[in-house]
């Protein structure tokens, strides 16, 4: 069965859906290495801009781990996380927004228009989109407390300038670094602002792409429906940990904010976008209130 087809039987199946999702905003947070990949790029670009083509309005949060990782290495800079977060110097922070706001941002956009949409990008500086302020230390899982440095936490998402560009027919693009009222640049867990940004739209859906078929349990098992219980259960017995706890906790704000539901899907899963969303089984895991 080619793509194209397979593309088409989707869509053909998900007629209700379509309706169903029709004026509303889905929030896509892309990233991990379906970045990187040039097809895969391509595919889930596809995807967004058939969201929009069939009445849904996304929103677009990227954000760019390994081209951040890589120019750092380049620079001969060490990246260093905790619990998920990098830790950001100075150095590193000038590299972020390099990469983020005049790289990946733009490239971003520039695939959009190529492929027959219409998109405008944004940082968190935007219009005053992001109000930020420096996160407090973190604690390690071995009980130290650590500065992230230059790394922010979401104060306030003005939601105004994506309503805007939505309803002028755009794709808003949002990097995810922002300023603080010192007008220091910060950099933020693209997680994070994702979830943020859909609690500040009242979104229909957030939904997360990543390396991963979604949360898996010890044995490997893809967790197709999980509940704040088992969260929480998830979380303390270490099943959730290191880079998927930012996706949960993004999760977490926008259910918390009314958003209906949130998935975390495998980006590297040709068109799996448009599955999660527009077919009744989904493909990847699927967070409730």
């Amino acid at each position: 069965m080619s793509q194209q087809s397979t593309r088409a039987e989707i869509i053909i199946g998900a007629l209700p859906f379509i309706r169903a999702f029709s004026g509303k905003t889905v929030v896509v947070k892309y990233g991990g290495n379906a970045m990187v990949d040039p097809q895969l790029t391509r595919g889930i670009i596809q995807d967004i801009i058939l969201m929009r083509l069939v009445g849904m309005l996304p929103v677009v949060v990227h954000g760019g781990g390994p081209q951040i990782d890589q120019a750092m290495k380049v620079s001969g800079l060490q990246p260093r996380f905790v619990q998920g977060l990098r830790i950001t110097d100075a150095d590193t922070m000038r590299i972020v927004e390099r990469v983020l706001v005049g790289e990946i941002n733009q490239e971003i956009v520039a695939s959009i228009q190529r492929l027959g949409g219409a998109a405008i990008g944004l940082s968190g500086k935007d219009g005053g989109l992001i109000q930020a302020r420096k996160a407090p230390p973190t604690r390690t899982p071995d009980g130290q407390m650590v500065d992230l440095g230059l790394v922010g936490e979401v104060v306030r998402v003005e939601p105004r300038p994506i309503r805007t560009l939505q309803d002028a027919g755009y794709i808003p693009v949002v990097a995810p670094t922002a300023g603080d009222e010192e007008g220091a640049t910060l950099n933020i867990n693209a997680d994070l602002v994702a979830g943020e940004v859909a609690a500040a739209l009242v979104a229909e859906k957030l939904v997360l792409l990543t390396d991963t078929d979604g949360i898996l349990d010890r044995q490997g098992r893809l967790l197709s429906t999980l509940s704040r219980p088992d969260l929480d259960r998830l979380i303390a017995d270490g099943t959730i940990s290191r880079g998927m706890l930012p996706k949960v906790q993004a999760c977490l704000t926008a259910l918390n904010a009314g958003v209906q539901k949130t998935h975390i899907i495998n980006g590297t899963r040709q068109h799996a976008l448009i599955e999660e969303l527009l077919t009744p089984e989904g493909v990847g895991t699927e967070i409730v209130a």
